[in-house]
């Protein structure tokens, strides 16, 4: 298991919050915070941009530059998809944070 914590979710004009995962008061991205009212919504802009399956990654996913996830390609287009997946398990992060490392973004 990692060591790393779960970071807090929420986005406020594309900036993610830097806090940890249920942490209480604002959310805070540098000097800029904002509350869950002023979040931005869980889709990511991302969705819809032209995309193309990503070389070594199985299933044939694409990787979405906005949000640095491997969704679904539809006729050359990223699904609809969330910028965060809250089932996300530590070992499919780390599988594509070693993804990242060696192909680069």
């Amino acid at each position: 298991m990692s060591d790393v914590i779960a970071s807090c979710h929420s986005r406020s004009h594309g900036r993610r919050c830097t806090r940890h995962l249920g942490h209480a008061g604002l959310h805070r991205h540098r000097a800029i915070m904002w509350a869950d009212a002023g979040a931005d919504a869980p889709r990511c802009p991302g969705s819809g941009a032209p995309g193309r399956p990503a070389a070594d990654w199985p299933g044939g996913e694409a990787l979405c530059s906005t949000c640095l996830r491997f969704v679904d390609v539809r006729g050359g287009l990223l699904a609809e998809h969330d910028a965060f997946d809250p089932a996300e398990t530590a070992e499919a992060a780390a599988r594509r944070r070693e993804w990242l490392n060696t192909h680069g973004w």
